[in-house]
């Protein structure tokens, strides 16, 4: 069956020396041949050659290369034109393009193309736009992994297991009259104990990956004037936030984007959280708490002169108990005993740490202990690039094996929790993926890729 033939230019907007537009589809190598006047092509070879309009005007000179069908990014015939990077030059091949049998291509359409003909599986097609914008080296190198298929065989390996078991299963309902059942039952917990132990590796591997892909959002909350500002100018190494003796300096949110150890965090610098009459400051606290609701961690930030005080546990009272968070204790510099500069307690769960972001003391120890606290381990060198979506269906998929496992002596029950949890993992590469999703999904691509 013939697909229309798209085109769109795949190299960034703007001015650079090289342009590249990319045609795919079944006229692909007879375009190619219109626009440069030749017909010689092998695949694979680059060639250089000029680009001609239809009244046989130069449109530009550079580099054509032909990939044939199947043996190319999409699966189809596919043609790459590299030219100089002006976007009037570019846009000028692409019309020629289009005037010879081309329509211009939707966002993502290339990789949606490679998914469709099997080339790569939707999670190998998301590490592409992963890959892409990729903010640190550790998370490059990770989307590259989950190009290269590292979460895919991970997956297949589990859903392996998985299918393997379901077969059992099926074939032990279908002869319930051997005389076996406490073989049976022995042999089918041992498999649930494999698989169990299987998923739970993989889930923690992909809690990793999640965190490494979309970093977290770490908020700063506190009285007013306890030092959030200089906190957030500390851990960023810039001087982003007004700092002044004057309460209620910051009356709304400030963001800044700052990495460590590879770890993006969006930390979030807030107004101070006081009663006021103050219009403006009631709008920033009230930001404040909006800014809490999609945080990841929040530093309580807390005067180390005086305490936590009825204040800063009303403040308490207002966050969500859920959200985990770290107790900073703010300038220590102006306590007399100095014991107290490193010390860092685990107290019901949560971080108290003393600090003093006016002289830099106790903020390395701060940053680790965020990294801790967001749930990311840097000693795991097989961490690949992952999604929320991957996340929410891998827990769906281990809830269904739980389920099974405490239902071990009830083959209907596994039989169908199993089945459940086969579909999730399968919606995670795309073997079973609604319309709906893949739309989504390759929506976010940018033209040309």
């Amino acid at each position: 069956m013939k697909s229309d033939t798209i085109v769109a230019v795949a190299t960034a907007k703007g001015y650079a020396g090289i342009g590249v537009v990319r045609i795919s589809g079944d006229l692909a190598l007879n375009i190619l041949c219109k626009m440069t006047n030749k017909s010689n092509y092998t695949p694979n070879i680059a060639t250089y050659t000029k680009f001609y309009s239809q009244d046989h005007q130069i449109l530009d000179s550079g580099i054509a290369i032909y990939f044939k069908s199947p043996h190319s990014f999409t699966g189809e015939d596919i043609v790459e034109l590299q030219g100089h990077g002006s976007p009037i030059v570019l846009q000028m091949i692409v019309k020629r393009a289009i005037e010879l049998g081309c329509r211009l291509a939707r966002a993502g359409e290339f990789s949606e193309r490679a998914f469709i003909n099997g080339k790569i599986d939707l999670v190998q097609a998301e590490s592409i736009i992963d890959l892409i914008h990729a903010e640190s080296e550790s998370a490059a190198k990770s989307a590259l992994k989950s190009l290269n298929g590292t979460f895919s065989q991970r997956i297949n390996t589990i859903n392996k297991q998985l299918i393997d078991l379901r077969m059992f299963v099926e074939a032990t309902l279908d002869f319930p009259e051997e005389d076996i059942e406490f073989i049976v039952d022995a042999r089918i917990r041992d498999k649930l104990v494999l698989l169990q132990n299987s998923i739970n590796s993989l889930l923690k591997n992909t809690r990793q990956g999640v965190i490494l892909n979309n970093g977290a959002n770490v908020v700063i909350v506190g009285q007013p004037n306890v030092g959030k500002s200089s906190l957030l100018n500390r851990l960023a190494d810039e001087e982003i936030a007004i700092v002044t003796d004057i309460a209620g300096t910051t009356r709304d949110i400030v963001k800044e984007k700052i990495i460590i150890n590879d770890i993006v965090l969006n930390i979030i610098d807030t107004a101070g959280i006081r009663e006021t009459a103050d219009t403006i400051e009631q709008i920033g606290i009230k930001r404040t708490f909006m800014a809490l609701d999609s945080a990841d961690l929040c530093l309580i930030l807390i005067d180390a002169t005086r305490g936590l005080d009825n204040i800063d546990t009303n403040i308490l009272n207002q966050i969500n108990q859920s959200i985990p968070k770290i107790f900073v204790y703010n300038k220590i510099d102006l306590i007399p005993c100095k014991s107290i500069q490193h010390n860092n307690k685990l107290i019901n769960g949560s971080h108290h740490i003393y600090i003093s972001a006016k002289h830099n003391i106790g903020i390395q120890e701060l940053r680790q202990i965020i990294l801790e606290s967001i749930g990311f381990e840097n000693n795991n060198q097989d961490v690949f690039i992952a999604r929320t979506r991957h996340l929410n269906a891998l827990t769906k998929a281990v809830e269904h094996i739980d389920m099974a496992f405490h239902n071990w002596s009830n083959l209907e029950i596994i039989a169908e929790e199993l089945r459940y949890g086969h579909n999730k993992l399968a919606e995670i590469t795309g073997e079973f993926s609604s319309d709906d999703l893949l739309g989504e999904i390759f929506s976010r691509f940018c033209i040309g890729k």
